[in-house]
């Protein structure tokens, strides 16, 4: 490929200098970066940088800005809270004033890696994502949706949700829904797999992971979101490469191209994910 996408990272998150980010994205030729929201609102300055610069670094880079979740839910590392839907609302249309490309909404807890398919929070109820998701679609966006677990997957996908990140913890019959649906997964595969040393770009394994988490969990984790998103390439899925870098273990650049060496290793044709990502970048614009 002579360049790389990446549908979901956070130019922030590593604690370094955005402008740095940039520069390690174009020597590893990431030309597109949709960005995952940060809790200050940031990432409108890194856009600003990003379209002054735009000749220069050839990349184009989308943000939310920041993401929207329920107090006292996942989702303060990047983004902000409602307690209702006039305060979603507020939120949605702060987003619009500061630039957002897209929403970015906050679904369900983070895994834990502690206890195979434990998350950090309850998720949301069905009805609360379809009304999140109706409100923003209303708004004239597309929703990038932070969600794992089969049954709130579900619920995303049957409310219309965009595009899936993450989503741990599959079974069967999502996988099917999803295959049905005009939903883009992208399923990080670098960053779950930073947690139990999982290398992605020549198919080694190594026992070391993250400190504070359960080995044989951490691998049990990745061994079945790789599995998933094998069956899902086997049935139709639409899934595009996202890295979530920034996060642990995915330094910017190198973990898009792992991501890449990722998805392949799970069945999916180039052509594929090319085509997928061609899909986020229409969408997720504005």
């Amino acid at each position: 490929m002579s360049r790389f996408y990446d549908c979901h990272g956070h130019i922030f998150m590593d604690g370094g200098d955005y402008i740095e980010a940039f520069g390690r994205l174009r020597r590893f030729k990431v030309s597109y970066f949709r960005d995952g929201g940060d809790a200050d609102g940031k990432t409108a300055e890194a856009k600003r940088y990003a379209k002054e610069h735009f000749d220069e670094l050839g990349i184009e880079y989308v943000t939310p800005v920041f993401a929207i979740h329920r107090k006292g839910r996942y989702g303060k590392i990047v983004g902000r809270p409602y307690e209702d839907m006039k305060e979603y609302r507020a939120l949605v249309a702060e987003a619009r004033a500061k630039g957002a490309d897209f929403i970015k909404l906050m679904f369900s807890g983070i895994a834990t890696f502690k206890v195979f398919g434990g998350l950090s929070c309850e998720p949301l109820p069905d009805y609360e994502i379809k009304e999140l998701v109706n409100i923003a679609h209303g708004e004239g966006f597309a929703v990038m949706a932070h969600v794992n677990g089969a049954e709130t997957v579900k619920a995303a996908v049957r409310a219309g949700t965009d595009s899936i990140e993450h989503g741990l913890y599959l079974d069967d019959e999502c996988i099917d829904i999803m295959a049905e649906s005009d939903s883009v997964w992208v399923p990080t595969l670098t960053a779950i797999a930073a947690f139990s040393g999982r290398s992605g770009m020549n198919g080694s394994v190594r026992y070391s992971p993250r400190p504070g988490f359960d080995p044989d969990v951490s691998i049990r984790t990745i061994e079945d979101h790789m599995d998933s998103v094998r069956k899902g390439a086997i049935k139709g899925v639409k899934i595009a490469a996202g890295s979530d870098s920034g996060a642990f273990g995915t330094p910017h650049g190198s973990a898009t191209l792992s991501e890449y060496g990722l998805l392949m290793e799970c069945g999916l044709s180039a052509e594929s994910i090319i085509a997928a990502n061609e899909l986020i970048r229409g969408r997720f614009r504005r």
